[in-house]
């Protein structure tokens, strides 16, 4: 009961939660946190997709202006 109130109190629960109420809301938020780390490795690759897809862009252009670098 004890690390149930402290838990309670550091959350701002006023109201006494039970056990169970608890523990939906932890499963509650592991699903938040899963579909947070999926968005973000699906914006991570997009950010790879983008940044190919500049590199390629550069290099026609490059090509086109006849530019000689070493990236």
């Amino acid at each position: 009961m004890i690390a149930t109130n402290w838990f309670q109190k550091k959350w701002g629960l006023e109201d006494p939660v039970l056990t169970d109420e608890l523990y939906n809301r932890i499963v509650e938020l592991e699903q938040r946190v899963r579909v947070l780390e999926e968005e973000n490795i699906e914006t991570t690759n997009e950010l790879y997709r983008l940044e190919n897809s500049l590199d390629a862009r550069i290099d026609i252009i490059a090509e086109r202006c006849q530019i000689n670098y070493d990236v």
